[in-house]
């Protein structure tokens, strides 16, 4: 069996794998690697990351955005939203993004995995998964971004506010919330909870 043989017997689809992975398996990591993606074994994901596909009776499935995230960022301390996440609070977004945002403690800037675009943020806080609480928060911390009037957009935050949780969005708000957002939300929550 030669060595490109014994490298793809530790391979296993459906998961990630940084070049750093395999090199414990290759002495010519960087040899196997090219051999491999011109095959079709591997699929080239982004600089040193490597995806091996799983077969369904539909073709090749890309790689979970979980795994890709974690591979990437060799952590799995992250959490991925998006700005259509705020489409679900009912606050008049309406706008679709291509772009997805992961919130972590360790990578900055827009990186290009698999064809989709990430755009990786470091942050010292947040939660391990979104709440609504969290998504209004995070709204007010992204306003400016979105495509909405956002005059419209605020005045329906607001409104939203008196529908939720009070611990919760005091919570998350403290937590999660900019310099900007705490102005804008914590007065209109102190009126209303009072």
């Amino acid at each position: 069996m030669n060595k490109l043989q014994e490298l793809k017997k530790h391979l296993k689809r459906g998961k990630v794998y940084r070049r750093a992975d395999l090199s414990k398996w290759s002495k010519s990591v960087d040899r196997h690697l090219e051999e491999l993606v011109k095959d079709g074994t591997l699929q080239k994901l982004s600089q040193g990351l490597y995806f091996y596909p799983e077969l369904t009776v539909f073709g090749e499935t890309p790689p979970e955005e979980e795994v890709l995230v974690r591979s990437f960022l060799k952590d799995k301390r992250f959490l991925v939203t998006s700005l259509n996440a705020y489409n679900a609070l009912g606050v008049g977004t309406t706008q679709l993004y291509n772009r997805k945002t992961v919130y972590n403690h360790k990578r900055h800037g827009d990186f290009n995995l698999g064809g989709k675009i990430f755009s990786f943020r470091i942050k010292p806080h947040f939660p391990l998964k979104t709440t609504p609480e969290f998504l209004l928060v995070d709204l007010l911390n992204n306003l400016d971004q979105l495509a909405e009037d956002s005059k419209e957009v605020l005045e329906k935050v607001r409104f939203k506010a008196t529908t939720m949780d009070t611990k919760k969005l005091r919570y998350s708000l403290r937590e999660y919330g900019n310099a900007k957002t705490k102005r804008l939300l914590e007065p209109f929550i102190a009126v209303h909870y009072a």
